[in-house]
């Protein structure tokens, strides 16, 4: 989606905000003994409250009104019976929309203590999406966000997951541009212009680069149950800056 007036803006900037609310309510609301279903239940609460509808359940009939994603899996989680514990890593991807316009974003939250490997490939991750971020900006080319990620993730010894990425956002969950990729890809040559919609999701791995699916058809987890971190934001493309649309 390119954002072309006022009113488009504002409407990101409703849903964007809607998104960021739950997601904060459901990081807050992260307890041991509690089930990823009861966590998902209090989102579908949240979404009505603000009028909006769950994105993955309206465009791909996912089985939950959030991806839920608790330590070995990596993203697409389905929410159900599994009870959080002490310790347990949990990613929360919340998408949604209201009024024809749809907005993403997630977080990983640690149920108590984080240990320092832990607490480094989160901090990574969420410098990777602040560079990634900041170099959203018309004029530059789309793949300087998978240079930034990458080069970010390298620095500091870690990998990043190849074949999830990042992605345009707005009048659909997945929108133009497609396919954001979280490494440099050097034969990528489109360019940035304002107004654009990104998701951008960078996902920083202990040490496999890539990513497999469930036999539930879903569930994604890395072949060797590496730790995955991400983080994510909708942003809009700025003439001179980006602006994060997903803050509560």
């Amino acid at each position: 989606m390119i954002i072309s007036n006022e009113q488009e803006l504002k409407a990101m900037r409703e849903i964007g905000r809607i998104c960021a609310i739950t997601l904060r309510e459901l990081g807050e609301a992260l307890r041991p003994g509690m089930t990823t279903l009861e966590l998902d239940e209090l989102a579908k609460k949240l979404f009505s409250e603000q009028g909006a509808r769950s994105a993955p359940i309206s465009c791909y009939q996912f089985p939950g009104h959030t991806c839920i994603s608790v330590n070995e899996e990596v993203a697409h989680g389905i929410p159900g019976s599994r009870v959080l514990k002490e310790g347990d890593k949990v990613n929360i991807d919340v998408s949604a929309h209201k009024n024809g316009y749809f907005a993403d974003t997630s977080a990983t939250f640690v149920i108590g203590a984080i240990n320092h490997h832990r607490q480094k490939l989160i901090d990574c991750c969420k410098r990777c999406l602040e560079r990634a971020i900041s170099v959203s900006v018309a004029g530059n080319p789309l793949n300087k966000i998978g240079l930034v990620i990458e080069k970010e993730a390298k620095r500091n010894g870690f990998r990043t997951i190849k074949n999830l990425c990042g992605h345009g956002v707005g009048h659909t969950l997945h929108d133009e541009p497609e396919s954001i990729f979280n490494y440099f890809e050097k034969r990528d040559h489109r360019i940035l212009r304002p107004g654009m919609v990104l998701a951008i999701e960078p996902f920083i791995s202990e040490r496999d680069e890539y990513v497999e699916e469930e036999p539930d058809g879903w569930t994604l987890k890395t072949p060797h149950h590496s730790e995955v971190i991400q983080f994510e934001h909708t942003v809009m493309v700025g003439e001179d800056e980006p602006i994060i649309l997903t803050l509560p």
